[in-house]
C-alpha cells in the first residue's frame, strides 16, 4: 500500500545532456538511501510550474520522487515497503 510521505528531501542528481534528470539517491529518515533503478518518469503541471516525477526503488522499497523545476526542490511524496 502507497503510504503518502510529502517531505522535502536532499537528492544527490545527475544532470544528463539533452536535459535529462537522474536521481542517484536521496536521504530520508536519517537514513541514506541509493536508487538502484529508475522504474517511471513523468512529468506534470501545476500551472507555470513543470513537475518532474520519479518512481524509483532502492531494492526494498518503492519511492515517488518530484523535482520542482521552479523552485529546484526535491519532494519524497510516497513509500511503498516492497
Amino acid at each position: 500500500m502507497l503510504e503518502k510521505i510529502r517531505e522535502k528531501v536532499r537528492v544527490a542528481t545527475i544532470f544528463e545532456p539533452g536535459s535529462r534528470i537522474r536521481p542517484v539517491w536521496f536521504d530520508w529518515n536519517r537514513r541514506k538511501h541509493t536508487i538502484t533503478r529508475v522504474v517511471y518518469t513523468w512529468r506534470e503541471r501545476q500551472g507555470e510550474v513543470t513537475l518532474l516525477r520519479f518512481a524509483v526503488t532502492d531494492d526494498t522499497a518503492l519511492f515517488e520522487l518530484t523535482y520542482n523545476t521552479a523552485d529546484q526542490n526535491w519532494t519524497l511524496d510516497a513509500v511503498e515497503a516492497q
